[in-house]
């Protein structure tokens, strides 16, 4: 089998690659990326010589490159998207193009294909929830620009599903975390500013509750859905880890043996979800699929990456990057 990744030099996007080249024999992959921010080159900087893998820089708003590159294509597994909410506050135009347009361009080149296309969306298409978890064929109710824009590709590759019979899947995931995660995250950012006895910035009370799953997990079930998904439909991936932002932010602090003062309670970014929940039971029950790393024994895991691979994320944790409120920025 060959598959295009798309964003394949992002967070989950890298770890996919390495997971999927690691596990199926025969595949060969095709990494498409544009390197902007949330990219970075290094992420996959140990498999550059594996002959079954090729990095070409592009981006999906290039339909004719994107037409060419899809040919001898068996499926493809879209990850290409501006993802950071807080930046999208900021830079809203930038989403839009790559994440609703960039989208647009891959189902018409698909579609001229006829090739498989499995699209990574997210759970916060859904938008907050106070009680119970979010089913697939529940209403979508973006709350940010970053969340919108991914709710109009996703409602653009079901229109595609039904008018043109396109075979596509849509896979809304809760928080990964995990190596190579790009410094501006919660995890991430946290182990970072700890390492270096900065404060750790901590939106309004910190008691926003996110779902959170290793990424080789969610890897995991991205090839289940690859291999067994059906065309049309949607698949929610979640693990039932919840916490709180402030009880994350504490375990990292704790791991690393940090104290807790470090911690800075700052201005809540505008429409900041409460919660998000997604009920995962059905890719469990038809695909069988369900996470396999325990969250402290991930977590634990995450910290010791970054802490030994300061080579990776030194370059990158900019000023911009590690900005306490980043949707404050300005072009």
């Amino acid at each position: 089998m060959k598959i295009l990744v798309t964003g394949g030099m992002g967070f989950i996007g890298s770890n996919f690659i390495r997971y999927m080249l690691s596990n199926i024999s025969d595949i060969k992959i095709v990494n498409l990326d544009n390197l902007s921010i949330g990219s970075n080159i290094a992420n996959l900087k140990d498999i550059e010589a594996n002959a079954r893998y090729t990095f070409i820089k592009g981006d999906l708003t290039n339909y004719k490159q994107l037409s060419k590159l899809i040919n001898g294509i068996d499926a493809i597994v879209n990850f290409a998207a501006q993802t950071h909410v807080d930046r999208s506050i900021a830079f809203p135009r930038l989403f839009f193009k790559s994440n609703t347009l960039g989208t647009f361009n891959l189902l018409e080149a698909c579609k001229k294909k006829n090739v498989r296309l499995i699209h990574v969306s997210t759970d916060e298409v859904y938008g907050e929830i106070a009680e119970g978890s979010f089913k697939e064929n529940d209403r979508l109710k973006p709350s940010n620009p970053y969340s919108a824009s991914k709710a109009a590709a996703d409602l653009l590759i079901l229109s595609y599903c039904r008018t043109y019979g396109l075979n596509a899947v849509i896979t809304r995931c809760t928080n990964n975390f995990g190596p190579y995660q790009f410094p501006e995250k919660l995890i991430p950012k946290t182990i970072i500013r700890a390492s270096l006895n900065m404060k750790v910035p901590v939106y309004g009370t910190g008691r926003n509750i996110r779902d959170w799953i290793y990424v080789l997990d969610h890897c995991e079930a991205l090839r289940l859905v690859l291999e067994k998904g059906k065309a049309g439909e949607i698949y929610n991936v979640s693990s039932y880890n919840e916490y709180e932002n402030l009880d994350v932010v504490k375990k990292v602090l704790k791991l690393m043996g940090k104290d807790e003062s470090l911690i800075e309670f700052i201005e809540d970014r505008p429409g900041h979800d409460i919660r998000y929940s997604l009920d995962s039971s059905k890719i469990r029950n038809e695909l069988g699929w369900k996470p396999k790393h325990r969250f402290n024994e991930a977590l634990e895991q995450t910290v010791n990456w970054y802490l030994k691979n300061e080579w990776w994320w030194k370059p990158i944790a900019t000023k911009e990057v590690l900005h306490p409120t980043p949707w404050k920025i300005k072009a």
